[in-house]
C-alpha cells in the first residue's frame, strides 16, 4: 500500500484550510447564472468540481459547511468517518471505506448547508478520498465553524464539536 506521503507527492496535494490535503482535479467549463441559483449564492458557479482529499491519522477535517451537496468517494487507505449535523440537529456518522461487511460505503452525499467534519477511524493510517460538488465548490460558499457558535446551536453534540473544530 502507498504511504500518505507518496500520495501527497504523486498527486501534488496541498494543505486544506479545514485540515488534510487536497487537489482540485476538475472544474467544469459551464456556468450556472446567479439568477438561477438559490438566493444564498453570491454569484455564478461552475456546474461542478472534483478534488482528491487525504487525511492522515491524528488529523481531521474541521466542522464546516458549504452551500452545495458534496459527494464523497472512497479511493484508498482505510476508513474515514464523516460526521454530519443535519439541519434538524441530528448527528449522523458515515463510514466511508471499502469494508462493506463493516457497514462502510464507497460514496455518500453530504447535503448542502449541513455542518460536517471527518476523521480517520481508529487504527487508520490515512484515508484517500474524492469529493464532487455541484454547483461547483467556491470558497465564497465555505464556512468554517467556530466551536462556541456551533455548541450554542447543538449543545447535545458538544463533545464532538469541541474535538473537531479548529476555532
Amino acid at each position: 500500500m502507498l504511504t500518505a506521503q507518496q500520495l501527497i507527492q504523486q498527486f501534488q496535494l496541498l494543505p486544506h484550510p479545514e485540515g488534510g490535503y487536497y487537489k482540485e482535479t476538475y472544474r467544469s467549463n459551464g456556468k450556472i447564472a446567479q439568477a438561477t441559483l438559490p438566493s444564498n449564492f453570491s454569484g455564478s458557479r461552475n456546474f461542478s468540481t472534483a478534488i482528491y482529499f487525504l487525511l492522515e491519522k491524528e488529523n481531521f477535517s474541521a466542522f464546516h459547511k458549504i452551500k452545495s451537496d458534496e459527494c464523497w468517494h472512497f479511493y484508498a487507505g482505510q476508513t474515514l468517518l464523516v460526521h454530519i449535523i443535519n439541519t434538524d440537529g441530528v448527528l449522523q456518522t458515515i463510514k466511508l471505506g471499502n469494508n462493506v461487511l463493516n457497514n462502510e460505503v464507497f460514496q455518500f452525499v453530504v447535503p448542502a448547508n449541513c455542518w460536517f467534519a471527518s476523521e480517520p477511524a481508529f487504527n487508520t493510517q490515512y484515508s484517500f478520498v474524492g469529493c464532487t460538488v455541484a454547483p461547483a465548490f467556491d470558497f465564497e460558499d465555505f464556512e468554517l465553524a467556530k466551536s462556541t457558535e456551533l455548541m450554542v446551536l447543538y449543545p447535545q453534540h458538544k463533545e464532538i464539536i469541541q474535538r473537531l473544530c479548529r476555532q
